[in-house]
């Protein structure tokens, strides 16, 4: 660098915070709507693993249904080696693109339609709009959920009962073929149930634990904040869930002579034949999974945001109130 760059390397930059001081003052404008399926997918990369362990464990029954989380680490990975424990990750990328994407979009368009005009928003709007966004994603995800599931609980299978789908189109293509258009929303009732309590407490516990903790003297916006608030999601999500993602786990993966016809009458046949605390079976990986997944989702969802209004207030040459 010349002296003479150097010099007036501080001039300049004093002159370009004065330009930026003089530059309007608008709100921030809504991020597109597909940033949460892209912060979803980029989490799941990391905890898919973690998700396969929770659908092996809760698939588990007969003489195998008292084994904990160490035999099945230990099954998976003697039977398929370190690449077992990403089976299903096409099907995983292919659900967060669909449940997670319309989830959010759904979630945050409420939101800002529910909004009072000073921005404020009542909690049971918040709750609203996160069990309404739950449904939406929920119906849109249902068909890569079902073909996730199976391919995740395969490799436990009998080599003959296998169903060997390459990935998770030809999985959908499989299941169409086999058991009609019909078969892709198969266990759709348990699945939307879970996916509005999971939406209602994930999201909205998310900005409710955000807000809280903004209004405390010892966090600001920032990484630990997200962080915070993010894994205190997580605990309330994976808890409130869980029985509802066993039976949806367990629906999803019967084959035609499913003894479960509802989701009610399979939550009380779980709970009878094997006790009431099946219903939480895998909820350890189910929570190990969702602390990190609800954690790096929020965190890269966050990064999302604020790249693209720091790009949006460049371009514009404007401030935020």
């Amino acid at each position: 660098m010349s002296e003479s760059t150097a010099a007036q390397s501080p001039v300049s930059l004093v002159l370009h915070a004065d330009d930026k001081a003089s530059w309007p003052l608008v709100k921030k404008p809504h991020p597109p709507f597909y940033f949460g399926g892209f912060a979803a997918c980029a989490a799941n990369f990391f905890t898919h693993p973690l998700d396969l362990l929770k659908v092996r464990l809760q698939t588990m029954k007969g003489a195998t249904a008292n084994h904990g989380l160490a035999h099945v680490v230990k099954s998976v990975y003697r039977g398929q080696g370190l690449l077992g424990f990403y089976d299903g990750i096409s099907a995983a990328v292919l659900r967060q693109m669909t449940y997670s994407m319309a989830r959010f979009a759904t979630y945050e368009t409420l939101k800002k339609q529910l909004s009072n005009d000073d921005g404020s928003l009542p909690f049971y709007r918040m709750a609203f709009a996160g069990v309404v966004a739950g449904a939406v994603g929920g119906i849109c995800g249902t068909p890569a959920d079902i073909v996730l599931v199976r391919l995740q609980n395969d490799g436990s299978l009998p080599v003959e009962q296998r169903r060997n789908y390459k990935n998770a189109f030809d999985g959908l293509f499989r299941i169409t073929r086999e058991d009609g258009p019909r078969g892709l929303f198969k266990g759709a009732v348990p699945n939307v149930s879970r996916a509005m309590l999971m939406t209602g407490a994930q999201l909205v516990s998310y900005d409710g634990f955000k807000q809280l903790l903004l209004s405390s003297p010892y966090f600001e916006e920032g990484m630990p904040l997200h962080f915070s608030a993010s894994f205190l999601a997580g605990f309330v999500a994976t808890t409130i869930t869980s029985p509802f993602d066993v039976v949806k786990t367990r629906v999803m993966n019967a084959g035609p002579a499913s003894p479960y016809k509802n989701l009610f009458q399979a939550m009380v046949l779980i709970a009878r034949e094997e006790g009431p605390l099946a219903l939480y079976k895998g909820w350890t990986p189910a929570f190990v999974r969702m602390a990190p997944q609800t954690i790096l989702t929020f965190i890269f969802l966050e990064q999302f945001r604020n790249l693209y209004w720091d790009r949006h207030a460049l371009k514009n040459k404007v401030r935020y109130e």
